[in-house]
């Protein structure tokens, strides 16, 4: 997979969880779960720019490290929606996974980078 895909991949993450956080209860723990979520799920694509975009090696891998972070962020807060009820399962696993694949592609990409 190149940049060029995983940035298609990580915009479209954040684009799905703004649509999933409009579904969400508007209530006191909905609002403060969506926006947790959307933080995160739009930080992922934008550090991942960041990344691609990094002077060295090393500036790569520090913005992959917050690429990872901010992804399993989003795992987080998807596992708690499902958990917590407050939308269907069926309505949240599919981006749930994609979520945890894009942590495993970042993990394996920081490993190669920083040559493990």
């Amino acid at each position: 997979m190149n940049d060029s895909e995983l940035k298609k991949r990580t915009k479209q993450l954040a684009l799905r969880v703004m649509k999933l956080v409009g579904a969400l209860p508007k209530d006191a723990v909905g609002r403060p779960i969506g926006n947790q979520l959307i933080r995160s799920a739009t930080s992922v694509g934008a550090n991942h720019r960041a990344a691609c975009r990094g002077r060295s090696r090393a500036e790569f891998v520090s913005k992959l490290s917050i690429v990872i972070e901010e992804a399993d962020e989003c795992c987080y807060w998807l596992g708690l929606i499902i958990e917590g009820d407050l939308l269907p399962k069926e309505k949240v696993e599919a981006l749930l996974d994609e979520a945890n694949q894009i942590t495993a592609i970042m993990v394996a990409s920081r490993k190669t980078a920083k040559g493990e």
